[in-house]
């Protein structure tokens, strides 16, 4: 299943309880499913838990029994249809619009007074219209309308509450979607899908300690690559300056590194400080290598490591 199939199987388990509750999820679905218009109202899912939740859902919010029953014992697209006259002026006139207006041309905000109703209205329109990609892929969260002032009142809506969602029209839908892995964790919260939200987070904190570690590996590795050219090249200067007879004019200390160098070309910096007897500090060792291979005209690409 995928993580939105899985999200909206959590939101079912939301109890449709608080008519108020019920009718404002009833009017997210409607303003975000298939069909809502004045001769008809149809609503397609492949979601067997969702197609449970409606019957219940729309009898608790409006006291109506669909006209079109899906057959439950059959896996695939489950359609719901109202096409009775009287039913369908009953909700439309619940829903506070003119029968003499097309009732989907805008949200009525009337409805949406309470936060527990705006919760659930937009769990209605995340199960009718909405989409949340795999955290492990991206982070994308869309709700999708084909009624551009309901998608631009939505927007109105989440900014409301402080969600900085974004818009788009793609194939005369109009679509609004987030992007930021907290938003889209706030408001799967906010809807009813604590679960979801976690995974999403729990998520995205795997991806950021594998970045981290990956950071890591690649720093370790250039560092080590850059301790292998700089002991190339300090043993290089070491020879040069063996074989033109200047290494031993050099002092005790200078010749005692230039023999430990050759000695251990594996080595760092801080381990071949610790074959000196007594050991020598870091910075020390680096002074006397840098000196060595300045005496030998050769640059030190790396001076600390």
């Amino acid at each position: 299943m995928s993580f939105s199939f899985e999200t909206k199987q959590e939101l079912c388990r939301v109890p449709v309880q608080k008519l108020c509750c019920a009718r404002a999820e009833a009017y997210g679905i409607l303003l975000y499913c298939n069909t809502f218009q004045y001769g008809e109202v149809r609503i397609i899912t492949e979601n067997q838990s969702f197609a449970a939740r409606l019957p219940r859902l729309f009898h608790r919010a409006f006291r109506l029994r669909f006209d079109t029953l899906p057959d439950f014992s059959a896996p695939g697209k489950y359609v719901f249809r109202f096409d009775a006259p009287e039913k369908l002026r009953h909700i439309i006139g619940i829903l506070g619009y003119d029968p003499r207006q097309t009732p989907i041309l805008h949200i009525n905000f009337a409805l949406l007074e309470d936060d527990c109703c705006r919760a659930a209205f937009l769990r209605g329109v995340f199960f009718a219209g909405g989409s949340v990609t795999d955290p492990r892929k991206r982070y994308h969260l869309e709700l999708l309308t084909s009624h551009a002032q309901v998608g631009r009142e939505l927007q109105a809506l989440l900014r409301d509450l402080e969600y900085q969602s974004k818009t788009l029209q793609r194939n005369g839908a109009f679509i609004t979607y987030f992007k930021q892995s907290g938003q889209i964790a706030d408001f799967l919260r906010l809807i009813g899908a604590p679960d979801a939200a976690g995974r999403l987070l729990d998520t995205k904190d795997e991806k950021r300690l594998r970045n981290s570690v990956n950071r890591r590996l690649n720093c370790d590795t250039a560092n080590v690559d850059k301790s292998v050219e700089a002991s190339r090249e300090q043993a290089e200067a070491i020879r040069k300056l063996r074989d033109s007879g200047q290494l031993e004019l050099l002092s005790d200390k200078l010749q005692l590194t230039a023999a430990l160098r050759l000695e251990y070309p594996e080595l760092s910096l801080s381990e071949l400080a610790e074959e000196f007897d007594p050991p020598v500090t870091k910075s020390c060792l680096n002074h006397r290598l840098r000196k060595l291979t300045e005496l030998a005209g050769i640059e030190n690409t790396e001076k600390d490591v």
